[in-house]
């Protein structure tokens, strides 16, 4: 039954008015119900051999058109195109239950607004930036190859090499003293290894023990100056790395910042000088604007450019004072340390550390060391 419907379907006429439509048919309900019903128990369209044959063929199961009677193929004309509408567009791109939803456009508010002037803010600021260095570049190398003129304070820009070159000098000698102490704190492990070494074999060769005992307690000696001596030049090492480090840098950093400001100035000076030239003398129209503009921002960096000459003058000062000081302190440390190590005199070291309110680090401090313990 349902090949015949499908048969019956297949070669069914229907009429299609000149605009396209198609005509009413008088058996509309009971065809769309045999249609249906060939939907639910119809052949299965994916299965090759009935999908091959199609119409004409000679495949099982399809009946060709000319076995039914009073049938007749419908007429070859135009494809029929049926554009959906809107509504069944947005059904099928949004279908019901996904929770999309079109957006409503709303009234501008004031987020528009703000997001506006923050974009705008930002150009400027990049615009004057990119206008600062592209001057400043400009500046820099007309200096380079001796083409513009520079501003220089010779009696600022020599006390700032004199800093530059003590920098690299007390470098050196922050250097020299962590490998001093490298070289004692392996002086130290050897000599305790040493003393370690003595004391056993004097416990076991009594005819030698008074000779190994004297050898032991001599070292055990030296371990105990030598870590007084590491303690004293530990200390020194750190003083210098604050003052080369920390003090030094901090003066170098407004030095740095003093120099920029330098060269921005006399990009600045530069380009008013160049607009000078160029402008009329009674200063009207958009280039007068343009020379006054420039004036104002040559004023803002010659204040910026005199501030920071003052803070490196200030600094530069109160470091040499600094050091001065500082280093009187080191350097005495350092020698009462050294000439008492060296000349066996505990007393003149032990003096050392209380002079300078040194307190000496040793490792495992929850436990005594092997010295406490003698």
């Amino acid at each position: 039954m349902s090949e015949g419907l499908l048969g019956k379907a297949a070669t069914m006429e229907i009429p299609i008015g000149s605009n396209g439509e198609g005509g009413s048919l008088p058996e509309d309900d009971s065809l769309e119900q045999d249609l249906q019903q060939v939907m639910v128990s119809g052949p299965n369209l994916n299965e090759t051999n009935i999908v091959s044959g199609g119409y004409g063929g000679t495949a099982e199961g399809i009946i060709p058109p000319s076995a039914i009677k009073g049938c007749t193929p419908p007429p070859r004309g135009p494809p029929i195109s049926i554009s959906p509408s809107a509504s069944a567009a947005c059904r099928m791109a949004h279908p019901a239950g996904s929770g999309l939803h079109q957006p409503h456009p709303g009234p501008a508010g004031g987020g528009e607004e703000v997001v506006r002037g923050l974009a705008v803010e930002k150009f400027d600021i990049v615009k004057k930036w990119g206008i600062n260095t592209y001057k400043c570049t400009r500046q820099l190398l007309s200096e380079r190859f001796g083409r513009g003129s520079r501003t220089v304070d010779l009696e600022l820009e020599a006390q700032i090499e004199l800093l530059r070159e003590t920098k690299r000098k007390y470098e050196g000698v922050l250097a020299l003293g962590r490998g001093l102490a490298a070289h004692l704190q392996g002086l130290l492990s050897t000599q305790h290894a040493l003393g370690d070494a003595f004391a056993d074999l004097s416990q076991k060769s009594p005819e030698l023990q008074e000779e190994f005992g004297y050898n032991a307690e001599t070292q055990k000696l030296l371990c105990r100056n030598g870590e007084t001596l590491l303690g004293a030049v530990n200390f020194f090492i750190s003083s210098i790395n604050t003052l080369v480090n920390k003090t030094m840098e901090d003066t170098l950093l407004t030095v740095r910042h003093y120099e920029t400001a330098r060269l921005e100035y006399d990009a600045y000076r530069r380009d008013l000088e160049e607009l000078s030239l160029l402008s009329p003398r009674d200063g009207g129209g958009a280039q007068g604007s343009r020379l006054e503009g420039a004036q104002g921002q040559f004023q803002s960096h010659k204040e910026k450019y005199e501030r920071l000459r003052g803070d490196v003058a200030i600094k530069l000062k109160f470091l040499e004072e600094n050091k001065i000081k500082v280093m009187h302190k080191q350097l005495l440390l350092f020698h009462n340390a050294v000439s008492g190590y060296f000349a066996g005199n505990q007393q003149q070291l032990e003096q050392t550390l209380k002079q300078f309110n040194i307190k000496l680090k040793t490792p495992g401090a929850e436990k005594p060391s092997w010295l406490e313990e003698q």
